[in-house]
């Protein structure tokens, strides 16, 4: 759907029944383009080492409080394997951005995960090209790498020694090695406006991603940002909404981060145009230590997987079912 900046911006100010209507409307898009099954990502935070500094992150370098880990590649191979004897077909690698996973080992990991015939998404954050390019050959098939905020001001202020520019360049370069590519924003970031997360949105339009990553700010005591209130679930979810109203048919997440805000805040977004979840199946000795955020593997664990039925029963009493398939961006599969 063609909408203004104002138009956007008109989506996200909605409230009462005007909000109930712009979810409904999303819901329904999203049944037109994607239908009702619920694709399952297989999440794996592979490490919590990061050479970046972001003002938001606790995965942030100079956290020095925090017990860092790296899981080895052959835990995170049989790890991986584990998930796909459990009927997952997308697995994720994410981590801090930590060159001790070198291109070479990545490719490893990629390739072992690959003889099951399944799908692997990489969310490792800014590499060279040849480190993208490396992974595709090895059989990756798809990259989220979160822009933030399509400001280039903002992001220096929030992102001490990178380029805006750059982490463009690492989206542009993805999209040109065929990777299925996902970007997507904080919201409800220090600084951000409605107007400007207006402009976040219609990036991800002129940008064309595949999927979109979009979960709310979640202060982080031990950041630079730790003082300020967290976002709303509620902008979270009309930004959600609003993003399948401008892509119909992409993949769209309900993100962990809306369970920080709400015990159901992912089960909220499903009902909003989501048709995305990702259990997370890291180890719980290693999640606790991914501390992104506070209590995150707390929210992690709102949504479990392990009670395998009661999870269908929830899904089917929204209509919806999991997906048998490996759930890719249909225009990027053709």
């Amino acid at each position: 759907m063609a909408l203004s900046l104002l138009e956007i911006q008109q989506f996200l100010a909605t409230q009462g029944s005007e909000q109930t209507a712009l979810f409904t409307q999303a819901n329904e898009i999203r049944a037109q383009n994607v239908g009702d099954a619920v694709h399952l990502r297989g999440l794996l935070e592979i490490s919590s080492y990061c050479a970046q500094n972001c003002f938001y992150c606790g995965l942030r370098r100079e956290h020095i409080q925090l017990a860092r880990y790296r899981i080895p590649p052959e835990e995170i191979i049989r790890l991986a394997k584990e998930a796909i004897k459990q009927g997952f077909k997308t697995i994720v690698l994410q981590s801090g951005e930590d060159a001790w996973f070198s291109a070479e080992k990545v490719a490893h990991i990629i390739s072992e995960i690959k003889k099951s015939k399944v799908a692997v998404t990489l969310s490792l954050g800014e590499r060279p090209r040849e480190d993208f390019q490396c992974w595709k050959e090895a059989g990756a098939d798809r990259y989220l790498l979160r822009l933030e905020t399509s400001s280039p001001d903002l992001y220096a202020q929030l992102h001490p020694g990178q380029s805006w520019a750059n982490r463009v360049r690492c989206l542009e370069d993805l999209r040109e090695l065929g990777y299925e590519v996902g970007s997507g924003f904080i919201i409800g970031l220090p600084g951000q406006s409605l107007e400007l997360l207006a402009q976040d949105l219609k990036w991800l339009v002129d940008f064309e991603v595949d999927m979109a990553g979009l979960g709310p700010f979640i202060a982080h005591p031990q950041t630079p940002l730790g003082s300020h209130p967290s976002g709303g679930l509620d902008l979270a979810l009309k930004a959600i909404a609003t993003t399948r109203l401008l892509l119909p048919d992409i993949n769209l997440p309900a993100t962990t981060a809306l369970d920080a805000l709400s015990p159901d805040g992912r089960w909220q977004a499903l009902q909003a145009g989501a048709n995305v979840l990702m259990p997370n199946l890291t180890p719980l000795a290693y999640q606790q230590r991914y501390n992104i955020y506070p209590d995150h593997h707390e929210a992690c664990s709102n949504l479990s997987f392990k009670a395998e039925h009661a999870f269908k029963e929830r899904l089917a009493a929204l209509g919806r079912y999991i997906s048998t398939d490996l759930g890719g961006h249909k225009k990027a599969s053709l």
